[in-house]
């Protein structure tokens, strides 16, 4: 049973390892070329599965399956029977086929037809020319003395190779896939009489330099290795390991800013860490890549490393110009662009790569910009922009002043932020932290996203653009029209001492509207009732802040008379809904009871 990839990108498709057994009938198999074929879709692109018997095996007219057995032959012989013929031919001019013919057991890593093909010219040529020494040299790296199963090939294994033993290097990732010298076995375990065949999807060379001295030697990686050095990594990247470093070209340092390339060259710390980010703890060929998988770097975050048909992409971007070149200790993937994480950056340029440019653009007219770009300890509250959707009528300087004060004077993270924490702004104003089941706000802005930390700072990304906290209770209604019933009704009911007094409440405040609602008769027979109108409002009151960011399906409150109350989201821009209540405003902070506002 053969994996394949359909289409015109077909014969560009590599071939992967994997040889299973097909349970239905007898000795049928199929190799995946098309790598773990029973997620359908490899690299972007969909597999066709079909159906082959297993090696050493044949139909039998009239029985299902492969029942037929057939003797074993030498290595020689198996090359050609397994599409390594060009192999078995090169095996002959270097007159290699004596020695794999006769007693002994070898593992041969054998390229496939197309792997030969596959080389440039000049290189093939200078093999052939020189059969009696470079060729069988090559040979004899793809030999290892001694039969190794697939099973037995682990990863990160060293073997030693039949060429003046130089290891080869073998990985075996969780995906089923192996590799030798990141050349993937696409035809594992074809046994021999005396040995074993892995067909291989390249061909092998020798590897003696170690990871730093790939970067050393090649002029278009000059000014990685100058950061490199400068950083202190050098020693690392000479030690075993098995690292893959993404190596970005001197063409993809110059796409930076200079004055953002010089900071962190300049910065001991940030340089350090944009290196390490560059670098996975484990090896990663190319060809173990079958979609986009988050992988750990030394920097600590994770690096979605996947593919796109034939290209290898990092954070799903296609910018991987040259892959493979294999060291003693690791691989190297040539990229196009600088890697820049969240650590080395400054507050601004957090700002600059989220979804929040309104907010980046007038925090920086709002002259916030040596705050932003400088090394103070701050936490920047960065709405998005649908937050600003409401505001398109209030002066630039109305938003300016406001994100003044979305500057804390501390490097915080949300998950240290708890219920009732008082954070001081730059501004010098006071925002009060709330912390509910669905929800962490500040103020009436809820965390929208999850917390980026730079160099110096960290950065919330908010839903909402900060209300700040102005007056008592009483002072926002009677500041409202449409509240001037209910002002009325809390004079007379004598609550308006409650709604000034020290304290943390939620009034879920009937409009003139609400009001009107009720028959007329009604309603004035209410309004002239003192004792009626305070068990009324306090029905509407509830002790505690909440605002329109807590509150989430069936969410329950108990007021301060009456059943408890129960809260749900209308679809009207999702705010929150109770009897035709709409959230008004909230008190200022600190002494005086509060109302939430959508």
């Amino acid at each position: 049973m053969t994996s394949r990839c359909p289409g015109p990108e077909e014969t560009k498709q590599p071939h992967t390892l994997m040889l299973l057994l097909y349970t239905s009938h007898p000795n049928v198999c199929y190799f995946t070329n098309c790598k773990q074929w029973y997620n359908r879709k490899v690299c972007g692109q969909p597999t066709v599965i079909t159906y082959e018997c297993c090696p050493g095996y044949e139909k039998v007219v009239g029985e299902k399956g492969c029942p037929a057995a057939l003797p074993l032959v030498n290595i020689y012989h198996t090359l050609g029977a397994v599409g390594a013929s060009t192999t078995q031919l090169y095996t002959d001019r270097a007159e290699l086929r004596p020695e794999i013919e006769g007693p002994g057991s070898f593992t041969f890593f054998a390229p496939s037809n197309e792997a030969w093909a596959a080389l440039p010219t000049e290189i093939l040529d200078a093999l052939v020319s020189n059969v009696n020494i470079e060729l069988l040299n090559a040979l004899h790296y793809h030999m290892v003395n001694k039969r190794l199963t697939s099973e037995e090939l682990k990863h990160g294994a060293t073997f030693t190779s039949m060429y003046q033993d130089f290891n080869v290097h073998v990985h075996h990732y969780p995906t089923g896939i192996v590799t030798v010298n990141c050349a993937r076995l696409i035809k594992p375990d074809q046994h021999a009489t005396n040995g074993i065949v892995h067909v291989v999807d390249r061909v092998i060379t020798a590897i003696s330099n170690d990871v730093h001295t790939i970067i050393d030697v090649d002029d278009d990686l000059e000014t990685l290795r100058t950061a490199i050095a400068a950083a202190g990594l050098t020693a690392m990247l000479e030690t075993d390991g098995h690292y893959t470093v993404f190596a970005p070209t001197n063409e993809a340092f110059e796409k930076i800013p200079q004055e953002t390339l010089n900071r962190i060259l300049g910065d001991p710390v940030a340089l350090r860490d944009m290196l390490n980010y560059h670098i996975l703890r484990n090896m990663q060929c190319a060809e173990s890549i079958v979609t986009g998988t988050p992988l750990e770097t030394l920097q600590g975050t994770v690096l979605e490393v996947g593919c796109d048909r034939n290209a290898m992409t990092l954070n799903g971007k296609a910018i991987v110009t040259k892959t493979d070149q294999l060291g003693t200790n690791g691989v190297v993937h040539y990229i196009n662009e600088l890697l820049i994480p969240d650590s080395a950056k400054t507050l601004l340029e957090l700002a600059d790569g989220s979804n929040v440019p309104t907010a980046t653009r007038l925090f920086v007219e709002a002259g916030l910009h040596s705050h932003l770009t400088g090394s103070e300890a701050l936490t920047l509250i960065a709405p998005q922009d649908d937050a600003f959707k409401d505001t398109a009528r209030q002066k630039n300087s109305t938003k300016i002043t406001l994100l003044s004060h979305l500057i804390l004077k501390e490097r915080l993270s949300s998950k240290s932020l708890y219920h009732g924490q008082e954070l001081e702004t730059l501004g010098g104003l006071k925002l009060r932290v709330f912390v509910y089941r669905n929800n962490l706000c500040i103020e009436n802005m809820c965390i929208a996203a999850h917390d980026r930390v730079g160099r110096f700072g960290s950065m919330f990304t908010v839903n909402k653009l900060l209300s700040p906290p102005t007056g008592t209770v009483m002072d926002l209604l009677k500041n409202q029209d449409r509240f001037s019933v209910l002002v009325g009704a809390l004079q007379t009911a004598g609550l308006t001492e409650l709604l000034n007094q020290q304290g943390a409440l939620t009034f879920f405040a009937p409009t003139n509207d609400a009001f009107n609602s009720i028959p007329t008769a009604e309603r004035n027979r209410l309004l002239r009732n003192s004792a009626e109108l305070s068990r009324l409002l306090k029905f509407h009151l509830s002790e505690g802040l909440l605002v329109s960011g807590g509150v989430s399906s069936h969410t329950r409150v108990t007021p301060l008379q009456g059943e408890r109350l129960e809260l749900g989201m209308v679809s009207d821009r999702a705010k929150p809904g109770l009897n035709r209540a709409k959230p008004a405003n909230r008190a200022k902070p600190g002494a005086k009871p509060g109302l939430n506002r959508g």
